[in-house]
């Protein structure tokens, strides 16, 4: 067990994101105006810390075309998935839930 919440998933944006991508099935995708919707950031905002996230190796980004015009996707990779599991892991220990 960590002293300190993950400093990636613990900033209130990327917290957002990965609530909504850890509440879909395992691989299925979100699409950025949907995840836009959920988070409630601009589109600059959410696509900064989409990159950090990625880059972070938490969320997998996907991109291509659906009916001519582009599309951009994300999901939790199995480390995003762990490292969220672990987060609310660590939030649930300050409040003494096991």
């Amino acid at each position: 067990m960590t002293e300190q919440p993950d400093p990636m998933i613990h900033q209130p944006v990327r917290l957002k994101i990965m609530s909504a991508l850890k509440a879909l099935p395992d691989k299925e995708l979100l699409e950025f105006v949907r995840l836009k919707s959920l988070v409630g950031a601009t589109e600059g905002n959410l696509g900064a810390h989409i990159s950090s996230l990625e880059t972070a190796g938490y969320i997998e980004v996907a991109k291509d075309f659906h009916h001519n015009r582009p599309r951009t996707r994300a999901k939790l990779t199995r480390a995003g998935r762990r490292a969220f599991e672990d987060y609310v892991t660590f939030l649930r220990s300050i409040i003494g839930e096991t």
